[in-house]
């Protein structure tokens, strides 16, 4: 985009000054710069959430949102989980092009080196209690695995962040898994060189004791499926975390540990279960119209639909429908997805809805997709950390990598009280 400008008029002086426009963008110091004193800044920018403001320029996912687009590198999701598979958009994620043959069988060889985790891991993950939410699980272990490789700090050290990067992607199914079995009183599933990565994961939650377990392929392709319409999706509120814990310069593991804490909260973790128990309670078709009225109304909250950036139907929720469709191709379909199908018909067609940019979101589908694989609610944030993981990794080494990039310390807009006098206790 070319270069233009923005002309800023401080009203209270008269002062002027001009503040160049990049790619859309206004750098915060060009706006502050001129208001800063000897005693400190003037003038901050007050952006709760930081919801219009840029904290990094990056190159790896964009999503348009009026169309609702989103793309990794240049490619458009559809395209990607229509002709990919979930190993190969890591890899675009990390290196910013598709693997040619010989690349990709050098990367699935460096993953199936690391997918095994110490057995001091194990012990550590068998130390919870029995009833110990998968998420929590799993973030620990994440954060753990940093004790075990010495050159896990050497972040600088391309060889050595290389090498972690490979033991996140090749140990999160791992971990993942081991948190299921723990909670479900099972005994853990050694990862196996003859399955994908997928086909693995799969392996290591649901096999019992068969000699040989092959995965159901229809089963393998959803998850695999919603692995890559999970992997990433710009600065969401877990990817801010891991670049902010990650900004200090910890290892990557504490940083993807604090992506996964993120992702654990209630404002976005338990979307898709929320939308599940919504869907529930709905119940039927006929029941929908009465729902939807109580939702106008604020008597009833409306889960699976609206995002904090898509402005248009989610592209995701689309991938996910056409999903559930081969996935009960030779079995019957829940009852809840007629609901949800009405749910969001009778949605795009209310003014309502409508008018305040109210579409399906990736949740509508996501929790229906995970109960058709077998994945019971509890597991479904795990399941969403790991696909997430891989553009937490990425978002992590763009980060350090980037020289504009310092530790992240906001300003704060202090709204307290003034200097007061220290009373001694006996006075008060």
């Amino acid at each position: 985009m070319g270069r233009d400008t923005l002309t800023v008029t401080d009203n209270r002086t008269g002062q002027k000054f001009e503040v160049a426009i990049e790619n859309g963008a206004v750098r915060a110091t060009d706006l502050t710069t001129p208001f800063l004193t000897s005693a400190g800044p003037g003038l901050v920018l007050y952006d709760p959430g930081l919801a219009h403001t840029a904290i990094c320029s990056s190159s790896i996912t964009n999503i348009q949102l009026e169309p609702g687009l989103l793309e990794h590198r240049g490619y458009r999701i559809e395209d990607l989980v229509e002709k990919s598979t979930y190993l190969e958009v890591t890899y675009l994620l990390l290196n910013g092009e598709l693997p040619t043959a010989e690349q990709f069988a050098q990367f699935n060889e460096a993953l199936a080196m690391r997918k095994f985790v110490h057995e001091n891991v194990k012990s550590f993950i068998q130390g919870f209690r029995y009833d110990a939410q998968p998420m929590a699980m799993l973030a620990a272990a994440v954060g753990a695995l940093g004790s075990f490789y010495p050159d896990a700090g050497e972040i600088d050290d391309i060889d050595a962040r290389t090498s972690q990067m490979m033991r996140l992607v090749a140990k999160m199914p791992t971990l993942g898994a081991y948190a299921f079995r723990y909670g479900n009183g099972q005994p853990f599933v050694h990862p196996s060189d003859d399955l994908s990565y997928t086909g693995n994961l799969l392996s290591m939650m649901f096999r019992m004791s068969e000699l040989e377990y092959v995965p159901n392929p229809k089963l393998e392709r959803a998850l695999d499926v919603l692995l890559m319409v999970h992997a990433d999706h710009e600065q969401s509120a877990a990817t801010t975390a891991v670049r902010a814990v990650g900004s200090a310069h910890v290892d990557p593991y504490a940083a993807v540990a604090a992506g996964v804490y993120a992702l654990s909260g209630p404002m976005r973790g338990n979307a898709d279960r929320d939308t599940l128990r919504m869907l529930r309670e709905i119940g039927d078709v006929d029941a929908v119209p009465a729902f939807l009225e109580r939702v106008k109304t604020g008597e009833e909250r409306l889960f699976g639909f609206g995002h904090w950036v898509y402005r248009a139907f989610d592209p995701r929720a689309k991938i996910l429908r056409a999903q559930l469709d081969v996935l009960y191709e030779d079995r019957p379909a829940s009852p809840l997805l007629p609901v949800a199908d009405e749910l969001a018909r009778q949605a795009g067609a209310d003014e309502y809805f409508v008018s305040r940019g109210i579409h399906p979101n990736v949740d509508l589908y996501a929790g229906l997709t995970y109960e058709a694989i077998g994945i019971n609610p509890s597991m479904f944030g795990v399941m969403f950390a790991i696909a997430r993981s891989a553009g937490w990794i990425a978002q992590w080494l763009e980060m350090i990598t980037d020289e504009d990039q310092t530790t992240i310390r906001p300003r704060q807009l202090y709204v307290g009280a003034g200097h007061r006098v220290y009373v001694p206790v006996g006075e008060r």
